[in-house]
C-alpha cells in the first residue's frame, strides 16, 4: 500500500507533506494523524527545517475524521483517545519552531476545515470550500471549534457551527480562515511566494515569533507585554537581529547566517 503520507525535503530546507488518501478523500483516520504526527515529531528535531507545507492528493484536501472507522467502534475509552490523539497533532503544528502552510487544493471539513485553521498560514484554491459539518451528523465540532474561533469572528464561527454550511474559498479569505486565494493552476506559485519570503528571513527569528505569537494570544494584556517585550529583548541579542539592525543602519543588505 502506498504511503498515507508523502515527505518530502528540498534544499531549502522546505518540508511538503501530503496527506495520500484520496480514495476517502484524506480522512484523519488513526493511520493519517499517526503519519502526520510522525512527520511533525521529525521536523520539530530538525534545525534545518524552515517551513512545512502541508498538502493534500486527489478532489478532497480533508474531510474530517474518518468516520466509517470511528462508528466501528462505539466506546467512550475509544473515543476520547482518538480525539486526544487529533488534539496531540493540531498543538504539535503549533508547537513546531517553523511557519506551516495549509495548501488546500479542494473541500476541507469538520476536522479537515480545522486542520487548515489550525495551520499558522493557508492558501486556498478558488474552488476550494470548507464546513465544520458535524452538527449535520448529530455531532457538534467541538475540536474544530477551537482553532476556529482563534481564526475568524465569533459569530461567523458560530453560524458555520451550528449550521454546518459551507462557505467559499473567496469567504474564507474575508474571513481570515485563509490568507491567499488563487485558481487552481496557480496555487504551487502562491504558496511558493510565501515560502520564499519567509525563506529570506533568520529562523531565528521567525522561531522565537511564532511562539510569542501564540503564547500572548492566551494572556491578559499585560502579561503579553511583558512576555513580548522579553522576546523581543532576547531577540535583539541574536546575531541575525544584530546584522540585520547593522544592516539597515549601513543602507545594505543583511548577511544572515541561519
Amino acid at each position: 500500500m502506498d504511503e498515507a503520507l508523502i515527505e518530502k525535503r528540498d534544499e531549502r530546507g522546505v518540508v511538503t507533506l501530503t496527506m495520500n488518501r484520496a480514495a476517502n478523500f484524506n480522512a484523519l483516520s488513526e493511520e493519517m494523524l499517526a503519519a502526520i504526527q510522525s512527520a511533525l515529531d521529525r521536523v520539530a528535531q530538525d534545525s534545518s527545517a524552515r517551513v512545512v507545507v502541508l498538502a493534500a492528493a486527489g478532489k478532497a484536501f480533508c474531510p474530517g475524521h474518518n468516520l466509517k472507522e470511528m462508528i466501528s467502534k462505539p466506546s467512550l475509552y475509544y473515543y476520547q483517545r482518538l480525539f486526544a490523539q487529533c488534539s496531540r497533532m493540531m498543538l504539535s503544528i503549533q508547537n513546531l519552531p517553523v511557519p506551516v502552510i495549509a495548501k488546500v487544493q479542494g473541500m476541507a471539513t469538520a476536522a479537515g476545515c480545522q486542520l487548515v485553521a489550525q495551520c499558522d498560514l493557508a492558501v486556498a484554491a478558488d474552488t476550494a470550500s470548507f464546513a465544520v459539518s458535524g452538527v449535520n451528523f448529530g455531532l457538534f465540532c467541538s475540536t474544530p471549534s477551537v482553532p476556529l474561533l482563534r481564526n475568524i469572528a465569533p459569530k461567523q464561527a458560530m453560524e458555520m457551527l451550528v449550521t454546518g454550511d459551507f462557505i467559499t474559498a473567496q469567504q474564507a479569505l474575508e474571513r481570515g480562515l485563509v490568507n491567499r486565494v488563487c485558481p487552481p493552476e496557480q496555487l504551487d506559485a502562491e504558496v511558493e511566494k510565501l515560502v520564499a519570503s519567509i525563506l529570506g528571513k533568520p529562523r531565528t527569528a521567525i522561531a522565537m515569533g511564532k511562539e510569542l505569537f501564540y503564547r500572548q494570544r492566551e494572556m491578559g494584556i499585560e502579561a503579553a507585554y511583558e512576555l513580548a517585550n522579553q522576546t523581543m529583548a532576547v531577540n535583539m541579542m541574536d546575531s541575525c537581529a544584530q546584522e540585520g539592525v547593522t544592516a539597515f543602519t549601513e543602507k545594505r543588505k543583511p548577511v544572515w547566517k541561519d
